[in-house]
Parts: structure tokens; sequence; C-alpha cells
């Protein structure tokens, strides 16, 4: 079922019966406003964590374009919003409603902001408006460390995300961490405290940042941080709400998408270099920079290279160029791989971008429902009755809680049927032949038999005299998501019967390229 139409409608009554009444405050028919104008607006999704977390560093490396400030500046303590614009700008929104023009210049590739006279604790948020392929389905919210000696910089991000009388500012959340901590497992648990009040975001990503320096830089640091994150996930699942941790490394996922040819051919030297004395630079970060070095790259090239990509990036681009690597563009692609971003990009695009418009939809019915609560007017009942009704009944809503919650929540399912179901209801692609877990061709041709034996054993399963009630909940999900692929199936031949052509089994998700 998509909410999108009728929930338009809703919001297109409010805007009536707010008009018509004039005892209605006016603060009542903004909000309404605003809250249509953001269901029209791309999905937004924050990056949040503790202070230092590489935040910015990431969302460059989502961007592919260093726009954000990664050095600890005034401007790293302010909500700052990236959006899509055809000409680059900064706004700084301040708190009373006012806007001014943030002065940017490009310098040495990276965006820096001027905030001049302008007091940040004064603002509400900064306006980043980029005009990259990136930013045009997603809005991109990188918020203040949540672990700031200032209380009051740290309570900007928990304004944002889980306000006390209202909505979250965002959709879904990207949560970075570099361990584990009780600040972690406070900010989680405070975010899913307000999913299961039905006001937070659906959907949050774990992310282990900086991961290469958990193994020191070594050339299999990544590996030893996919068993930490591993670890952090059945951690934070505690918290039902953090759906997966992916080790990340920020600096080297920026500097592969930015990869100057400079840097490639600096590189491809120091792979060129006497097999003992780059083994010797390369056993610490003064013996890779020292002045006297024989390494056949002047010292203020590798002290470059160590800004840029850090040792442990330095020493993975070396050994694949040594490998035979035969381009820049071939070493980008490599290093991105082994830097985690790829696997993150694909998590949230199955896990936000698939479901873009259900998360941007559950956003404005939360909103909605919170005016139509606040400010009950002659007319207001029957569309606050509607909207409940629409949160409490669409079945996405319900499968994105749950795959938040599979790992987390104690079921007598199995560790096959935990896939199944897992699969089923989106957790690995929100497309038929992903929920199936059939490559398109089976999908067109046994799909919709495959799907009505899905229906069939998932509701004999919900009947089990041994279930608990979530997995009762679960079971019963699993049969209504097999049902829908059995109509969306029914749906498809019936057109291809009539004649009419059909965009195909696969679903136009909202991709993050």
């Amino acid at each position: 079922m998509s909410t999108s139409p009728e929930l338009a409608g809703l919001l297109d009554d409010a805007v009536e019966v707010y008009r018509r009444d004039r005892n209605a405050p006016p603060i009542a028919l903004a909000d309404v406003e605003r809250c249509a104008r953001r269901l029209r607006e791309p999905l937004r999704i924050a990056l949040a964590g503790a202070l230092k977390a590489g935040k910015s560093t990431l969302l460059n490396a989502l961007i592919g374009e260093e726009l954000a400030p990664t050095a600890a500046t005034e401007c790293t303590t302010v909500v700052t919003w990236f959006r899509h614009g055809t000409t680059p700008s900064v706004q700084a929104c301040h708190v009373n409603g006012q806007h001014a023009a943030v002065p940017i210049e490009r310098r040495d590739a990276h965006l820096n902001f001027d905030l001049g006279r302008l007091d940040p604790a004064e603002l509400d948020r900064l306006e980043v408006a980029w005009p990259t392929p990136e930013l045009n389905r997603v809005t991109i919210i990188d918020t203040p460390g949540t672990t700031s000696l200032n209380a009051e910089i740290s309570r900007r991000t928990l304004r944002l995300l889980a306000p006390e009388d209202g909505t979250s500012g965002a959709d879904a959340v990207v949560y970075l961490m570099r361990t584990s901590t009780a600040a972690d497992y406070s900010t989680l648990a405070e975010l899913n405290r307000q999913v299961g009040g039905r006001g937070g975001p659906l959907g949050v990503i774990g992310v282990l940042s900086r991961a290469d320096e958990i193994g020191v830089g070594r050339i299999d640091a990544m590996l030893s941080a996919q068993e930490i994150a591993a670890r952090y996930a059945g951690e934070l699942s505690a918290s039902g709400l953090c759906q997966a941790v992916v080790p990340v490394a920020g600096l080297l996922a920026v500097t592969a998408r930015t990869l100057r040819q400079r840097e490639f051919t600096a590189l491809r030297a120091l792979a060129e270099a006497s097999a003992d004395d780059l083994q010797l630079a390369m056993l610490s970060v003064d013996r890779f920079s020292r002045e006297n070095s024989p390494l056949p790259v002047p010292a203020d090239v590798r002290v470059a290279l160590l800004n840029r990509f850090g040792i442990f990036g330095i020493r993975i681009a070396i050994a694949l160029l040594q490998g035979g690597v035969p381009d820049a563009a071939t070493l980008s692609a490599q290093l991105l791989e082994r830097s985690g971003i790829v696997e993150l990009r694909e998590r949230i695009e199955v896990q936000f971008g698939q479901r873009a418009e259900q998360l941007k939809a559950h956003s404005a019915l939360t909103e909605l429902a919170r005016i139509l609560t606040r400010h009950p007017v002659d007319g207001t009942a029957p569309i606050l009755a509607a909207t409940r009704r629409l949160l409490g009944d669409v079945h996405g809503f319900e499968e994105v809680r749950l795959l938040g919650r599979l790992r987390s929540c104690k079921t007598s399912l199995t560790d096959s049927e935990i896939v199944e179901v897992t699969r089923l209801i989106g957790g690995y692609g929100a497309s038929p032949d992903d929920r199936l877990g059939l490559d398109p061709f089976e999908a067109m041709t046994s799909g919709r038999d495959r799907a009505l034996a899905a229906v069939q054993r998932w509701r004999a399963r919900s009947g089990h005299p041994l279930n608990d009630g979530f997995t009762t909940r679960v079971c019963r999900a699993a049969a209504r998501s097999a049902e829908g692929i059995v109509a969306q199936m029914t749906r498809t031949s019936m057109m291809r019967e009539s004649g009419i052509r059909e965009p195909g089994i696969r679903g136009s998700g909202h991709r993050m390229r």
C-alpha cells in the first residue's frame, strides 16, 4: 500500500481546515504547510555520533567532495544541512527565523565557511546548497558531537533527532562510533524511545568509524575492524534500533573518491622503490616522513600523502600497485572497496534508499498527528483519526521496525527462519526478487508460486502453539509481505496480458549513486 496519495489528501484537508477556522492559531497552518513541503523534499539522513567520531569525513566520502569542515572549528558545533542546489551557497539560519549568507571559498579543494561575527550559539543550523548529483535524492545532516564538553552543543543533536515535543528532523540516522560507549547506548536508547512513541526516525545504521586506526594502520586493519563491528552489532542490538554496524575507514574513502593524478604518480613511484627501503620506511609515520629517507619521493609529498591517505591508505595503495593496478581510476575503485564505504552505501540503499517514500511518509504522519493533537479545531478530529490509522496500519512501517528488532528481541524462530523472514520483509532489498532470494528471471517465471508458498508457510508458522507474542508478530508480517509480492506480481501479469508496458519487477528506489 502506498501512503503518499492518502497522506497528501490528509495534508490538503488539514490546510483547508486551518485556513477556514478563524480561531485556529497561525502556527498550526504554518506547521502543516511545512509538513507538506517535507514530504516533497528528498529523504533526510542525519550523521550522528560522539565528538571526533568522523562524521564530517564520512559525509565528504558519501558526497564525493570535501564540503564539510573536518577540523575543530565553530562550524562543527552547528547542525549543518547539505542539500542540492543549482549554485553553491551557505545560509546561516538563526533561531529567530532570520537568514544570513555565509561567505565561502574553495581552498586546496576544501570548502571553507566564514561565520565572521555570527555567534554559533544563536544559529539553528547552517544550510549548504551544492550542485552535486549525490544530493539530488537525499539531504545529509551533519550534527555536532553528542559528547561535547559544552552540553548545549550536544543537546543540539538530540533536539534534532529526538525532540521532546516534536518529530525528528531526520527520516533516518547513520550513527558513528569509534568504540561502544555508555554515551552511544544512551543516545541510541533515546532514539529507540522516540521510535517506540512513533516520533523518531525509523531506521539507524551504525558505523565503526576510523576503522583503520583499530589495527594501528596495519594492512589487515579492516579485518580486525569487521570482527569488532560484528561484536558491537550484537551489543547494540539491545537498543532494538541499530540495524547493522559497518566498519568504514572514512579518510581513505574520501581520498579514494577525490584521488588526484599527482598522488597516483607519487604512489606508483613508492611502489617501485627498493623493497628494503620501503619496508623500513613503512614501519611508522615518523620513518615514512623523514627528510633523509632514501625513498624516491620528496618529503613534502610524502607528508601530503599521509595527510590525505593515512599510513593505512598508503600501505593498501602500494600493495595494490605492486599487485598490478594499472591506473588511477582502478586504484580509486579498489581503495573505495577496501575503505568500507561501498558496503555502507549498499546498506543505506537497502535500508533507506529503497524505502525513502515510506520513511518520509512516517515522518510526515507523525508530525501531522502532533500538529492536529496540539491545535484541535472543528474538523481536525476525523483527519487525526485517519492519520493515526495510517501510522498503525501501513505494513512498510512495520517491516522497518521489525528489521531493527529482529536481532534484539528473543524469538523461537530458528536461524534459517530468521534469515528467510529478514529477506521477506526487505532486509536484503525491497524488490520482489530480493525478498524471495531469486534472480530476476526466476522471479518472473516462478516468483508468484514461491510467494504463495511463503504466504501459506508463514501463516501456519504464526499459529504455532509455542510462539511468543513477538514471534507471532514477525510471522504475520512475513506472511503479509509475501501477500504483497503476490499482489504485485499479479498486477504485473495482468498488465502484460493487457499489453500495457510496465517498469519491470525491480522497482526504482531512491539510490545514492
